[in-house]
């Protein structure tokens, strides 16, 4: 599969939810955004669904990102369903990390082989002005 450019396309993003633990600046609006009904979004089924044809036509490395994704339920299952896709793709995820120390052993169990961390800052003062959140939250990452 190639682009208009004649790229070839191997790489694959996938945003498993609008929904995040923080509320960054550059992000999201003060005053929040409307969350999408769970009906709005993509079943895992769905999502596998999709993936799996992009994978037959060449695709060889997914990238899950949201919102944040480890916000969504049972994401381990939705990694465990791409890890068995025929042509095993290499399954990645960017993540804030405030809930990546929790997952991460199911997520790896269910076949994620790596992971991206967004990462603006280690001050926990520049923290709160950019996530509108507390410093703890800094701590649990």
């Amino acid at each position: 599969m190639f682009d208009h450019w004649n790229r070839k396309i191997e790489y694959l993003r996938i945003s498993v939810t609008d929904r995040c633990s923080l509320r960054c600046r550059y992000c999201m609006p003060a005053e929040g955004v409307r969350s999408l009904a769970h009906a709005d979004i993509l079943t895992y089924d769905e999502i596998v669904r999709a993936a799996g044809a992009l994978t037959a036509l060449g695709v060889k490395k997914i990238r899950l990102t949201g919102g944040e994704p480890l916000v969504r339920k049972n994401l381990s299952e939705l990694v465990a369903m791409l890890a068995a896709l025929p042509t095993r793709p290499r399954l990645v995820l960017t993540t804030n990390a405030i809930a990546l120390a929790e997952n991460v052993a199911e997520l790896k169990a269910a076949g994620l082989s790596g992971v991206n961390v967004s990462l603006d800052t280690l001050s926990p003062e520049i923290f709160e002005r950019i996530t509108r959140r507390s410093g703890p939250l800094l701590a649990q990452a």
